[in-house]
């Protein structure tokens, strides 16, 4: 037989187990977790210069709203370029002409890649490549550039 405190310990851990389950249930419909990964979407290629700060998980945005993720990234030793994957969901049809861009979130905020929606009549296929990329620019060298001209305009 169970004691009184037996049975408040139990009670006590199966809420914080389903405490617990409910803020991971929430976390994860939250953060879209299974939006753009599944089977329902397809994936389009695009090759960057730099991919500083997107790596896999990272997401893919049209006009700011998260439509999906980045699923891989790999170096194409031919081109020295970053070839990215992008898992966008089937009913988002991108026009042949559209352009993706490296996009920071400010200056301490994560990355992310921006799809700009281009106006050909023909749509982008799946495992086709975005031919239109803006790589990353990295803050650092901005700023060193920023920091030359000033120095560089005093001297005069």
């Amino acid at each position: 037989m169970q004691s009184a405190a037996e049975r408040a310990e139990l009670w006590v851990g199966t809420a914080v187990l389903a405490v617990a389950a409910g803020f991971l249930i929430w976390a994860g419909s939250g953060s879209g977790f299974g939006r753009g990964l599944g089977g329902d979407g397809y994936e389009l290629r695009a090759a960057f210069p730099s991919v500083d700060g997107i790596d896999v998980g990272t997401d893919v945005r049209v006009a700011g709203v998260k439509v999906g993720k980045v699923t891989g990234i790999d170096l194409n030793p031919q081109t020295y370029l970053a070839e990215a994957r992008l898992r966008i969901p089937a009913e988002i049809q991108m026009p042949s002409d559209s352009a993706a861009l490296i996009q920071s979130d400010g200056l301490l905020g994560g990355a992310y890649i921006e799809l700009q929606p281009g106006g050909a009549p023909d749509n982008l296929a799946p495992g086709d490549e975005i031919e239109d990329v803006q790589g990353a620019v990295s803050l650092l060298s901005l700023m060193m550039k920023f920091v030359d001209a000033q120095a560089g305009g005093d001297q005069k």
